[in-house]
């Protein structure tokens, strides 16, 4: 599609040729019946330039394609307007060019909410040097202890941050899968969590945002990054979030299990029950071990599914493992809900990189 739309921008851009050629005697055009001044022959000539930049710079992903887009867009649509029964038909070319820049401008501005969301963060988060050490596990049951020093923990520096890329499927119940991308930053000492995921939903682009930070939790997500689906702030939301970003901590950034905001209770077969606080609001979850150490499964019962607005028992079952960063972690797991009248999977993660402990917000 990208080429395609770069192909488009470039024939686009070149039929205005015509009008520079016509006004400076270049070439006889048949098709063009008027006479056009060299002012006109000039700025038909930038206007072809700025088509073919534009095409470049949408190759490029640099977002200043947008922006020359719209303004070459109405250079020419003026001249299309005072030269309309030669060149009329260029308006749907100009549409089509119109209708995309917005949607990437819309874009642009909705994943911008979320960089200055992760900027702010990031300024206000201390990093610590202080490595992880016998002392800092003695305290936590002994399956979580094995499983600390499976990932590979013991030696490196307690987090503060993590920055995390996924790619995966997610659908609605009776809906089919779509696949979508995301980046997510979560800060551990103001428990925050920031979610921004990409996905074509039917063809179309779609974009997410969950933001989970200061007392408040919202879901939104927009069909074209212009038309709301999906926009919660419920209160609820924050106790659903905070099982969220518990579940983050206990599979992608384990070493932030140390955390003294967790309270643990030591069950049967290689279990262990969390607790974990922020604020006023707790959850629970418990955590399954295998006795290689490693965590397989997470269960919850304090998540509720914004489809249905219902409390569903809520997991994440591990599919595979692998070393990302220096540590043995679970790259792979589904997210399920466990409804009435049967499990739900509707999500399956796939973790692509993780980075611990960064200032760059970029």
């Amino acid at each position: 599609m990208k080429i395609a739309f770069f192909i488009f921008l470039s024939i686009h851009g070149l039929i205005h040729l015509m009008g520079f050629l016509k006004a400076f005697g270049f070439a006889e055009i048949p098709q063009l019946s008027q006479n056009f001044s060299k002012l006109e022959g000039i700025l038909w000539l930038i206007i072809v330039l700025a088509f073919v930049f534009v095409g470049v710079l949408f190759l490029m992903k640099n977002n200043l394609w947008f922006w020359i887009a719209i303004g070459a867009v109405l250079i020419s649509q003026i001249l299309i307007i005072i030269n309309w029964l030669d060149a009329k038909f260029g308006t749907i070319a100009n549409l089509i060019v119109l209708i995309v820049a917005i949607i990437a401008v819309a874009a642009w501005n909705f994943e911008r909410q979320y960089k200055q969301d992760v900027s702010q963060s990031s300024k206000n988060a201390t990093i610590s040097e202080e490595l992880i050490s016998e002392i800092d596990i003695e305290h936590l049951p002994i399956p979580v202890q094995k499983y600390l020093k499976y990932v590979g923990v013991l030696g490196k520096p307690k987090i503060k941050t993590v920055k995390a890329i996924f790619k995966g499927e997610m659908r609605e119940k009776g809906k089919d899968w779509f696949a979508f991308t995301s980046e997510q930053y979560n800060f551990f000492e103001n428990p925050t969590r920031l979610f921004f995921m990409k996905a074509n939903f039917k063809g179309l682009p779609t974009q997410g945002y969950h933001r989970y930070k200061d007392g408040k939790a919202s879901m939104l997500i927009k069909l074209l990054s212009l038309f709301p689906v999906v926009d919660t702030k419920a209160p609820e939301m924050f106790k659903t979030e905070t099982v969220t970003f518990f579940n983050d901590m206990c599979l992608f950034a384990p070493a932030a299990l140390i955390d003294e905001r967790i309270e643990w209770l030591t069950l049967e077969n290689n279990s262990v029950k969390a607790v974990f606080l922020n604020g006023e609001v707790s959850i629970s979850a418990i955590l399954y071990f295998n006795e290689m150490g490693q965590l397989i499964n997470f269960i919850s019962e304090d998540r509720v599914d914004v489809n249905s607005n219902q409390s569903v028992p809520f997991s994440t079952p591990v599919t595979e493992y692998g070393i990302l960063n220096g540590y043995n972690l679970p790259i792979a797991a589904d997210a399920v809900w466990h409804f009435p009248d049967g499990d739900f999977v509707y999500g399956k993660f796939y973790l692509q990189d993780v980075y611990y402990n960064s200032k760059n917000s970029d």
